[in-house]
């Protein structure tokens, strides 16, 4: 028996069934704040007051991409209130749906995806895969309006089964390959600026080729209680404490007053 509202218990349900939850973004405050400073970063690397996201495709080029978006993570991460805002953003629906005793990824990603630019793409792919947990949440965030290519797919939750037993009964030479065969299991997402996306990042998931005339800015940063199992990325390596409660400090710092023998 689960003893939880029947509030909590809907937005289980739906996480559940679909593998990942769009909402408004709960601190509108804390969503000004990142968007003021990715804003006056990028104005200070282009010596311009003029800037506008969607457009910095016709100002940056693509050789220079790379080296422009690391300067803004750099930026970003070194403002001490970034991650607190970053949290801010879905902290209820992270207490919900994931607990509340979490670690936060140190560094906060950011994806920058020109229109008709093939030099960042992430093919489809788990993050589990690669050395990540499955008990992690990914909270990715737009900075700019993201539809059809200029956002991201994820695989349906519905279809998961299918697709593993696809993938475990036939030898995939390429990405490529998966995500030819996986096409109809795939949703492409539409989340609009001032939306926040919590998606399962043990679902496979990626981009294409923005065909859109636009560029995409995202930022995505995982979640984690703080004892549920880890994988490759560790506490303190990738990982911090941010939301530690009473007990668990004290728990964490008790010693015995005798030796046991």
């Amino acid at each position: 028996m689960q003893f939880i509202d029947k509030e909590e218990q809907n937005l289980t349900r739906k996480f559940l069934n679909n593998g990942f939850l769009i909402h408004k973004a709960e601190k509108k405050k804390s969503l000004t704040y990142i968007h003021d400073l990715i804003l006056k970063s990028v104005s200070k690397i282009l010596h311009s007051k003029k800037i506008n996201l969607n457009n910095i495709h016709k100002i940056v080029q693509v050789k220079d991409l790379n080296e422009f978006r690391l300067t803004i993570i750099k930026n970003m991460n070194s403002d001490r209130l970034f991650r607190f805002h970053y949290f801010n953003l879905s902290k209820k629906n992270l207490y919900n749906l994931v607990g509340n005793e979490l670690m936060m990824q140190k560094n906060i990603n950011l994806s920058i995806q020109f229109p008709n630019d093939n030099s960042s793409l992430l093919p489809i792919h788990s993050d589990v895969w690669s050395g990540d947990s499955p008990f992690e949440m990914n909270l990715w965030v737009p900075l700019v309006n993201c539809y059809k290519t200029k956002s991201m797919y994820i695989l349906q939750n519905k279809y998961l089964e299918t697709f593993n037993n696809k993938i475990a009964n036939l030898k995939y030479k390429s990405s490529k390959q998966i995500f030819d065969t996986s096409k109809k299991m795939l949703k492409w997402l539409k989340v609009d600026y001032g939306n926040c996306l919590l998606f399962n990042q043990g679902l496979p998931h990626g981009n294409v080729t923005n065909k859109e005339n636009e560029t995409r800015w995202s930022m995505n940063c995982r979640f984690k209680t703080h004892f549920s199992p880890y994988h490759d990325k560790k506490i303190g390596e990738f990982f911090t404490p941010i939301t530690t409660r009473a007990m668990t400090e004290l728990g964490l710092k008790y010693q015995y007053p005798f030796r046991v023998k």
